[in-house]
Formats: structure tokens, C-alpha cells, sequence
């Protein structure tokens, strides 16, 4: 069964308590076999707040995994938001409103001033897919390069160039995979040698696209050569996809987005899961330019990409991590955390940026039982890697010194 080692199998469901099989046999039922659970024994969550989940029984949990409720599960302020407009007007983008208009303004205003339009999407991996489709029209070309185990959506265009989903033989012809991470390889040769391979087959570059955390490969916050990868794509006339799904939004404690360390002005920019804390918004940012070629040859529109309850749930998210300073609090804190964990000296490898850390053991084995075993003692986190075998921390960005300390204690009692 490909993926991370902490999904459940199901075929240990005789092995858990009567209400919770139930559960898991009925949604086997009605959702199939492709739907997965997390952990070798299920959780039914019923509530969060916070940095805090809680299960049916009424356990609580330490949430050290979803960057989805970015600033905090059930956040007052984005739950009041999202309420008053739903008593107000839910609609689509086709007529004019002032607060999506105030939200494109603000949030374009944290990017790079080249990077002026905004397309609204639902969900990361259409923004991917309309990032794609965009590069394509713009450059003429078809080819398109990724790192070794990326992750960029299920859409068909974008599964097609994401091979931690069903590995390399899942990918698209005209998706070609580099090896850097964790590798000796510079990720401009890498990139250069992906291009000539492209070129054998007649296939001109659209983008390279990146997570620039690259998380699903391990979680690298520096990789060598990645401006000089991307001038390399741009010279053969294709662009530069930056892929903030994940990093964004102060993950990284440098400031809004991932790309920004590497002194890089991408052409186009995807966000989406923290964006709206949980109310499903997602987008793509991009050069006016390219956005003027596509208008050229296609158009586009999304019934809820842009909604009314989706922009103020986006706009509160917006104001609370500014007014929290919670980029910050992800800068000191994930020192702080990075920290402590080095100072374990159980790890093969510890690197992270702000909060978002992997900690790399010996073994996927391993990595599976100390994710399992953190479960049972309140903590949630999850593994990455190609192998598996990294520790993914990426809590709420709310995450304070204190829950650090009890990730801390419970870790160092699990491992």
C-alpha cells in the first residue's frame, strides 16, 4: 500500500474496539479502498482548539502535524468571519465585491512587485493545475521538471507530476524528475541535465516546480543551486512555479513565503491549505503578463474558488497571523524546537526551517513505531521522505514553547 508508514491497515480492524471498527467497516463501505486512515490504531476526532485536538472518548491530543488550521484549530475570529458572512451572501467572483478586492490587494502586497494578478481557486492542487495550464500557453512548451518524491495535487494534470503518489512510473511523459535532496547532486546540474533530456525527446521546458521546503522529500530548507536551476529553465523559456502550499504563510519564520530565501522572483506562486485555516481556498499568483497570454487563449472561472464565505474566512486567517505575530512566534519557537532536537542525538539528521522540521531515523520501521507511539501518548505527527523515515513536525503556527516541551518529553519517551 504506497504512502506514508503511519496509515492504518485495514487489515488489523479485528484488532480494534467495537465502536471504532464499526466505523472503520462502515466508511470502508461507502468511501472505498482508495480513502486512508492516519496511525495503526484510528482516532474519531470530534473537536479542536487551537493547538489541541479531541477525540471522541474525550482524550486530548497535541497537534504537531496540520498546517491546514494555520492559526489555530477554530480560531474565534475566522469562525466569526466565516459566520457573518454566511448570513449575508454566499457567491462567485463574477460580481463585483469589495472584500475580495481588499483581501487580492493585501495578500498580493506581501509578494514581490512583479507578482500583481490573482486567480481563486479551492483547493492546492487546482491551483497547480491552473498554474500548469497557465505555463503552458505562455511558453508554448510541455515539459516539466520536479523534484524526486514531490507532491503537487490529484488532479490529472498535477498527479501526473507529483511521484509520491504512485511513484515514477505514475508520471506524464513530458514530466522529467530530479534527484537532489538529500543528495550530493547541485540541483542546477540536476535541472540542466533534466532539460537536455527534454530536448532529446523534442519536448521544449514549460516550469520547473518546486515546494520550496520540500517537505515530501524529506523536508530540505536549503538545497544548493536553486536559483541557479531555475535561470537555467528560464533559458530555455520556461518559468518558475512556486509551490507555497506547505512553506507559506509564515511556516518558515522569514517572512510570508519560502521562496523569498533563496533571492528568487518566481512567475507564478500556489497557495492554498493554510489559507483559509480549513475553509477550503486556495490560489494562484502570478506575473500580469502570463495571465494576459492565457486570457488570450482560454478562460477561467470557479463557482467557489473565490466565494464569499471563502475570502472572509482568508481575510480573517490574514489578520490573525499578523496581529498574533505568528510568523515570529514560528521563528523562535522552531529555533527553539530545532534545537532541542538535535540535542536529543537520536537522529540520523535533524534540519528545518521555523515550524517545519523533520527529524530523520535509521529506518522506516523506526519512524513507524515512534509516530505510533507518540499517537498513544497524546502527541500527533506524521512521517515524509521517499523512504518514509523522517519525523514531519509541522504544527498551528499558535505552537508555543510549552507544547514544544511536551512534543519534547513524550519523543524523548517514545524513542
Amino acid at each position: 500500500m504506497p504512502g506514508p508508514t503511519s496509515y492504518f491497515d485495514p487489515r488489523r480492524a479485528s484488532e480494534l474496539d467495537a465502536r471504532t471498527r464499526e466505523l472503520v467497516e462502515r466508511r470502508a463501505r461507502v468511501l472505498g479502498s482508495a480513502y486512508r486512515l492516519f496511525y495503526e490504531y484510528p482516532i474519531e476526532l470530534v473537536r479542536g482548539s487551537g493547538t489541541r485536538v479531541w477525540d471522541a472518548e474525550g482524550n486530548e491530543y497535541l497537534d504537531a502535524y496540520n498546517n491546514v488550521p494555520c492559526v489555530g484549530h477554530s480560531h474565534p475570529r475566522v469562525v466569526e468571519a466565516m459566520a457573518k458572512q454566511a448570513t449575508l451572501l454566499t457567491t462567485h467572483t463574477r460580481y463585483l465585491s469589495e472584500p475580495i478586492i481588499r483581501y487580492a490587494e493585501e495578500l498580493l502586497d506581501t509578494l514581490p512587485t512583479e507578482i500583481g494578478n490573482i486567480m481563486f481557486t479551492c483547493t492546492g492542487s487546482e491551483a497547480n493545475d491552473l498554474a500548469l495550464r497557465i505555463a503552458k500557453y505562455a511558453t508554448g512548451g510541455a515539459g516539466v521538471i520536479v523534484s524526486a518524491n514531490a507532491y503537487h495535487g490529484v488532479t490529472t494534470e498535477v498527479a501526473a507530476i507529483s511521484p509520491s503518489l504512485g511513484g515514477l512510473d505514475s508520471l506524464a511523459p513530458w514530466t522529467r524528475v530530479v534527484r537532489a535532496p538529500g543528495t550530493e547532486v547541485d540541483l542546477a546540474d540536476a535541472v540542466v541535465a533534466a532539460i537536455a533530456e527534454l530536448d532529446e525527446l523534442g519536448i521544449r521546458p514549460a516550469a520547473l516546480i518546486v515546494d520550496t521546503i520540500f517537505a515530501s522529500d524529506g523536508i530540505y530548507p536549503e538545497v544548493a543551486g536553486l536559483a541557479k536551476a531555475v535561470a537555467a529553465v528560464r533559458a530555455t523559456g520556461g518559468l518558475f512555479i512556486a509551490d507555497e502550499v506547505q512553506p507559506g504563510f509564515g511556516r518558515l519564520g522569514t517572512g510570508m513565503w519560502g521562496f523569498t530565501r533563496y533571492g528568487i522572483v518566481p512567475d507564478l506562486v500556489t497557495v492554498g491549505k493554510p489559507m483559509g485555516n480549513g475553509q477550503p481556498v486556495a490560489a494562484v499568483m502570478a506575473q500580469p503578463a502570463l495571465i494576459d497570454e492565457f486570457n488570450r487563449h482560454s478562460r477561467y472561472f470557479n463557482t467557489f474558488g473565490g466565494s464569499s464565505v471563502s475570502i472572509a474566512a482568508a481575510q480573517a486567517t490574514l489578520d490573525v497571523l499578523r496581529d498574533e505575530q505568528l510568523t515570529e512566534n514560528a521563528r523562535d519557537v522552531g529555533a527553539y524546537l530545532l534545537g532541542e532536537l538535535r540535542g536529543i542525538g537520536k537522529f540520523i539528521d535533524v534540519r528545518g526551517q521555523g515550524l517545519f522540521i523533520g527529524a530523520e531515523l535509521e529506518s522506516e520501521q523506526r519512524a513507524l513505531t515512534v509516530v505510533n507511539g507518540l499517537r498513544k501518548r497524546g502527541v500527533l505527527l506524521s512521517a515524509s521522505g521517499a523512504g518514509n523515515t523522517v519525523l514531519k513536525i509541522r504544527p498551528p503556527l499558535p505552537f508555543g514553547i510549552a507544547d514544544a516541551d511536551r512534543l519534547l518529553t513524550e519523543l524523548a519517551a517514545v524513542l
